[in-house]
């Protein structure tokens, strides 16, 4: 079996340019509605939303790799990167990750270089003794594989490029960063499946290549994304990998290009939700000010907090008694309030009724 830098016009990449045409002007138009309603909101909810995505970002990108990561810890360093308090000390894995977001997120415009690549992997690894070499592309002579199964049924799912080339090849790969002008979709997936081709690290290349995914979409226009990319490629983790397998053995890879490009505009799709959801979070309680009581208020951030999906099943009213630490009697009127005033929607009876957030 030949893997994609065997093939003899490596790295002639080959995709059907025509098939992803619709999904780029899609990205763009998502982008614009995104910097359109980015600039309704505070100081303080562009704060929220940007250290809000980075800890999702920074723990899935980990995840996606099989590491669970402590949130308050991943929080508490992104926060003092952004020149806030931190509620905890972070641990090394953690503050490492969370570097690696912040970087990519204000240091976006940057060239690509040997050397940035070196930091991000020093981050990357920042923590694990069990690494070598870390801050440098590998060196050593025993083949790379990405393997699965138990020893005596090894499947595995490709093979790196010996270490001895690994050097040329990311000058070229490096090379290639930098003079690429294709749209923002077919770069960014293209930058992601080059790079894990090229497998240049012990350890790391997948957070690596999504991280270069993520500088290539902001690159693109010319601001950080915004995007949970990490996020949802994490909800979408076996097929990932699949289509990363599926496209590691020749130089068609307008499958891998579609599937990345599909997920990208989800997670557009997904920041587009979060931003709609603060502001209307704002107009209603601007619009309902002086209105409510302490246990309303209380209530409807609980449940804007929920996120753009909101609580799974509604909110019940024994939900609201909980939250609101009231009686039954006075959950009934609040949440008949909250219906009438517009707040609130609602379904179901008896014991199956439910409130939704009316926006």
């Amino acid at each position: 079996m030949l893997w994609n830098w065997q093939q003899k016009n490596w790295p002639d990449w080959r995709f059907d340019a025509e098939s992803l045409v619709a999904m780029e002007q899609r990205f763009l138009l998502g982008a614009g509605r995104l910097t359109g309603s980015w600039v309704h909101l505070t100081r303080e909810d562009k704060d929220r939303i940007q250290i809000s995505l980075l800890i999702d970002e920074a723990l899935k990108t980990s995840l996606i790799e099989g590491e669970i990561l402590d949130r308050s810890s991943v929080r508490s360093s992104i926060r003092q990167q952004f020149g806030l308090p931190g509620t905890v000390q972070s641990r090394p894995a953690e503050s490492g990750i969370a570097e690696l977001m912040v970087a990519c997120f204000e240091h976006f415009g940057q060239p690509l270089t040997d050397q940035t690549l070196f930091e991000w992997h020093q981050l990357v690894c920042r923590g694990a003794n069990d690494i070598g070499p870390v801050g440098m592309y590998r060196t050593g002579h025993d083949v790379m594989q990405v393997v699965s199964g138990p020893m005596q049924k090894r499947m595995v799912h490709f093979e790196a490029p010996p270490s001895q080339i690994v050097k040329r090849e990311m000058q070229i790969f490096i090379e290639w960063f930098e003079a690429c002008r294709l749209p923002a979709l077919t770069k960014a997936g293209l930058a992601h499946l080059y790079f894990v081709s090229i497998h240049p690290f012990e350890d790391g290349n997948g957070r690596i290549a999504r991280a270069l995914s993520e500088k290539c979409l902001a690159q693109a226009i010319g601001q950080p994304s915004l995007l949970a990319l990490s996020r949802q490629i994490a909800i979408d983790r076996k097929l990932y990998y699949v289509n990363i397998e599926a496209n590691n053995k020749g130089m068609d890879i307008t499958s891998w290009l579609a599937w990345f490009a599909g997920s990208v505009l989800k997670a557009q799709d997904y920041s587009i939700a979060i931003i709609d959801h603060l502001i209307a979070k704002t107009k209603l309680f601007d619009a309902l000010r002086g209105q409510l009581n302490l246990r309303q208020e209380r209530a409807l951030i609980r449940m804007f907090d929920a996120g753009p999906d909101g609580f799974e099943g509604g909110l019940s009213a024994r939900n609201y008694i909980t939250i609101a630490d009231t009686t039954t009697a006075t959950a009934t009127r609040d949440l008949f309030d909250l219906v009438k005033k517009g707040a609130l929607s609602r379904t179901g009876t008896l014991k199956s009724t439910r409130y939704w957030l009316k926006i």
